[in-house]
């Protein structure tokens, strides 16, 4: 069992910046990928961003390539995801997940075996 608690949610007027962790404990943090996913009021749960166990290798969905940045701490057992240019599109509850899969481009809710609580973001116009 993983246990996953995000925080470092907020409100942030377009174009700032705002940094999420992802604590987590349990089993072995650095065995797993990690990522990020988002659900905006009345839409679906959607991929965000993934690294691999030895955050050597990162996966970013189109909306947020360039601008969103994931990485790890195996040390600390935390992952990041500092998040910049912000849009209000980008406001969203964000959830931090673990797969144990070989993979790390790992795009799919199923895919991944624990979650967290998720933390708010709310980006303002």
């Amino acid at each position: 069992q993983v246990q996953l608690v995000e925080s470092g949610g907020g409100l942030v007027q377009a174009g700032g910046s705002l940094r999420l962790s992802c604590a987590g404990s349990g089993r072995t943090f650095s065995n797993y990928a990690m990522g990020w996913f988002r659900q905006a009021p009345e839409k679906e749960r959607e991929f965000v961003t993934a690294i691999s166990w030895s955050g050597a290798s990162t996966y970013y969905s189109d909306s947020v390539k360039g601008r969103f940045t994931i990485s790890r701490d195996n040390a600390k057992n935390t992952v990041y995801l500092q998040m910049n240019s912000l849009k209000p599109d980008d406001t969203a509850v964000y959830y931090c997940a673990a797969s144990g899969r070989s993979s790390w481009r790992l795009g799919a809710s199923y895919e991944y075996d624990y979650w967290g609580q998720g933390t708010q973001v709310t980006v303002s116009s």
